[in-house]
């Protein structure tokens, strides 16, 4: 997990031989700077045998060992540069890394404790990425857990932490359901978690017994005809049949019925409506949405779609307009906003908006945005037979 540059040691050796010390430090010192570790630590080692109580030769030998993944020798050198020069900085942190990387996680978690708190930006980076090892290694996955949420914090855009949070992120996952297996088995909790897990999978006949199963537990649970509904929605992209789409109508309204400001689920109703052609009915339900959540920004996109196919481009203008300004990334806002704008006649707004349509079509995909609750919704797609231009 260690990666990137460690720490510099200086040498200040005055051994007897002083010429030939001085000869094995500065090749000792080119070997490292250019990344030979082997020459490196055999000229560090030939001082070291000159005078052996000088500190910084062994702490830098200990560098030299850990990046060649010598981890024994490396703990050997810095107890030796320790006892010799108990003030020597950064080696404590250096003490840790090695320890962990060798399992012993008790005893280095003090040491990269510490080093976590370090302002080198470095030295926490590496030392937070072997505490995250350490806490799973000794089941402390919360530790592990708060490590991971500061890691990310800290280096938002670094890859490896990402990697490695990630993994972390979703073994807590695990145990949490794992545990929620065994306390709760027959739960709805349980069956829920069931249900969504078979949804992620397209297990879908299995995603809609678990659901249905919660449901005669609990007929009146907020979100469960929802996510029923986003099953058969699922279902029917896959296969086009028609009862799959009624089904998850039926399962929208009836989460409605429970649940009347569940905008997602309004929301999803107004997309099938547009979709099978009934306008006005789509425009009363994604009104509806926007009454209730005026920065929804997916329902504005729709109900600028709405608008452009009713023929009322000056309708969608201000819609689009402001589901660009909420969600920048959203090209097909933006070329919802292109088509409104070339309908109305304002050619250098149409430009603008389909310059910025493209640029995002050709660099990232469109992403799901969650603006009501903690599901996800279906986004709006461009037209497949739609000029792009």
């Amino acid at each position: 997990m260690a990666s990137g540059c460690l720490w510099a040691m200086a040498t200040q050796a005055q051994p007897s031989n002083e010429d030939q010390a001085a000869q094995y430090a500065s090749t000792g010192q080119q070997a490292l700077a250019q990344g030979h570790y082997a020459a490196a630590q055999e000229a560090f080692e030939k001082l070291a045998k000159l005078d052996p109580d000088i500190a910084e030769v062994h702490a830098t030998l200990a560098v030299i060992c850990f990046k060649q993944r010598e981890y024994e020798q490396a703990i050997t050198e810095i107890r030796t540069a320790q006892r010799l020069k108990p003030g020597l900085p950064k080696l404590d942190s250096l003490l840790g890394l090695s320890l962990s990387e060798l399992g012993g996680f008790t005893e280095a978690l003090p040491h990269l404790e510490k080093g976590f708190k370090q302002t080198d930006p470095e030295i926490r980076r590496m030392c937070g990425l072997q505490l995250l090892r350490a806490y799973t290694g000794l089941n402390r996955d919360a530790d592990a857990v708060e490590t991971a949420l500061a890691l990310n914090r800290l280096y938002p855009d670094d890859p490896e932490v990402l990697y490695h949070t990630g993994r972390i992120y979703g073994n807590f996952a695990y145990i949490v359901m794992e545990k929620l297996h065994d306390k709760a088995p027959g739960s709805v909790w349980m069956l829920q978690a069931q249900g969504e897990a078979n949804e992620s999978q397209k297990n879908y006949d299995a995603a809609i017994v678990a659901f249905n199963h919660v449901l005669l537990l609990d007929p009146r649970r907020p979100g469960i005809h929802y996510r029923l509904g986003r099953v058969y929605l699922a279902r029917f992209r896959d296969g086009q049949k028609a009862e799959d789409r009624d089904a998850a109508m039926s399962e929208f309204a009836a989460e409605l019925g429970i649940d009347p400001g569940n905008g997602n689920a309004r929301y999803e109703s107004a997309n099938l409506e547009a979709g099978q052609g009934h306008l006005e009915e789509a425009r009363k339900q994604f009104e509806e949405v926007l009454k209730r959540y005026p920065d929804f920004e997916e329902a504005l996109v729709g109900l600028g779609g709405v608008d452009l196919e009713s023929e009322q481009p000056q309708a969608a203008v201000p819609l689009l307009e402001r589901a660009t300004k909420i969600r920048p990334d959203d090209e097909v806002a933006w070329y919802r906003l292109s088509q409104a704008e070339r309908a109305t006649g304002n050619k250098e707004a149409q430009a603008k908006a389909l310059a910025a349509f493209r640029k995002l079509h050709n660099s990232t995909p469109v992403t799901l945005r969650r603006p009501n609750q903690d599901e996800e919704v279906t986004p709006q797609q461009v037209d497949s037979k739609a000029p792009l231009e």
